[in-house]
């Protein structure tokens, strides 16, 4: 199909038209030209792919990465980073409209370091090869990579020394997947790797590579091998050595993060982060929901005379219980759970309320348990704009207002992108 591209959607994709039926182009820009063939109709729509560009677009530019295009990791390194960040502010406010918002403010932009943000990146081994790999975009096949240009410096070099060695240490035998993280002033390193190996066969081989792993890569603090697959072991810690967290400076303070607790990815954008999401916030109380190790709670800790902090995971309940000065409360439950209780007990209603929550967002009850407790305001941190969109109907609708939204680039290079938004009573 020849085909003009119409304006980029949440996704990656370009969006064209042929006799009427969408058609979702990845690697395109709007005005573009191109020609592309299908590779799965959906009926109302069709996903192709690109064979060519024949009108370019002025704001397309040559991708830094080399596999660009193959890897499954990044969408829009085929334009400047300022077209990027444009790209991403039109598509949050296009999904807000599409959801029947009204009055949206003005999107605030904060930014970063397009390449080398990243202080955690998660490769797959190839079994066969014993070499680290990403995915093949779209795909489960192995892509065998050298580097990694959105990952920080020490990650990219402890990823070339692994590659290194990787066969000699004969990884393929028994690891399925490796995940480095690294803190803020890549002094130190963590390791985890994934099995389907029985703890006994993995601690030896942990233990017999240690000498090598610490001595290859100097930062490497510790590591841990955590159980995969379906068994009864899935997710269960099989081996450690050495160190099982690290300390990560940020917004002032600093924060134990332990192998497997959540953390934000961007190096450079933490601290700013913190600042939107807490700015000229104060009073008596405040709950952080889905708190992670506490990385909004401690800021808020020094703003008000108490902070409540929920978490389900393990480990970041362990951390955000270090993390955060015992005058305050942790509360080891899911959100909804906590929420159900706050109204059922008729706790104190806080003055501020951050939520926080994975991908698939709030939810109808947790969005209704927040307008019946009825906090003065709430800021709404969210790495996804349609269930943001969902959400913030429903808050909007039960007597809130959205009083400022920022579009927070989390994720360059990527279609991915985070939000802040404030909403008040």
């Amino acid at each position: 199909m020849k085909l003009r591209i119409e304006k980029a959607v949440y996704g990656g994709a370009g969006l064209a038209r042929d006799e009427g039926k969408a058609i979702f182009v990845p690697f395109t820009l709007a005005g573009e030209v191109v020609e592309a063939h299908t590779v799965e109709d959906r009926g109302s729509y069709a996903n192709a792919e690109l064979d060519s560009v024949l009108e370019a677009s002025p704001d397309r530019a040559a991708p830094p990465c080399p596999y660009f295009g193959e890897c499954g990791g990044c969408h829009y390194q085929h334009t400047g980073y300022a077209e990027q960040v444009r790209l991403k502010i039109g598509i949050l406010r296009e999904t807000l409209e599409r959801a029947h918002l009204r009055d949206i403010p003005e999107i605030e932009l904060l930014q970063g370091e397009p390449l080398g943000y990243r202080n955690r990146i998660r490769l797959h081994v190839d079994q066969a090869l014993s070499q680290l790999c990403y995915r093949r975009r779209g795909s489960h096949a192995n892509l065998v990579v050298e580097e990694c240009p959105i990952a920080a410096p020490v990650l990219q070099e402890a990823f070339r020394t692994a590659r290194a060695w990787s066969a000699e240490w004969r990884l393929g035998e028994w690891a399925g997947e490796v995940e480095l993280f690294t803190n803020a002033e890549q002094s130190e390193v963590l390791l985890t790797l994934w099995s389907g190996r029985t703890g006994r066969e993995v601690n030896g081989r942990l233990q017999q590579l240690w000498p090598h792993l610490t001595g290859t890569i100097p930062q490497l603090v510790g590591a841990a091998v955590v159980g995969c697959g379906s068994g009864k072991h899935k997710d269960d810690v099989l081996a450690k050595a050495g160190e099982q967290s690290l300390m990560y400076g940020a917004a002032g303070a600093e924060y134990r993060v332990s192998q497997r607790s959540f953390f934000q990815v961007n190096r450079f954008l933490i601290d700013g982060l913190v600042d939107r999401v807490t700015a000229g916030r104060a009073g008596v109380l405040a709950w952080d929901l889905f708190a992670g190790v506490g990385l909004f709670a401690r800021a808020l800790a020094s703003k008000f005379d108490r902070v409540v902090a929920v978490e389900a995971a393990a480990s970041s309940v362990a951390d955000l219980r270090h993390n955060l000065d015992a005058r305050h409360r942790v509360v080891a439950t899911g959100t909804l759970e906590f929420l159900r209780r706050a109204r059922t007990e008729r706790q104190t209603r806080p003055d501020f309320v951050v939520i926080d929550p994975p991908r698939a967002g709030l939810g109808k009850e947790i969005a209704g348990l927040l307008s019946q407790i009825g906090p003065n305001h709430i800021t709404y941190v969210s790495c996804d704009p349609a269930t943001l969109s969902r959400d913030l109907k429903w808050l909007l609708d039960s007597g809130y207002h959205l009083t400022d939204l920022t579009m927070v680039d989390l994720f360059p290079q990527t279609f991915h992108l985070e939000s802040v938004a404030m909403i008040s009573r």
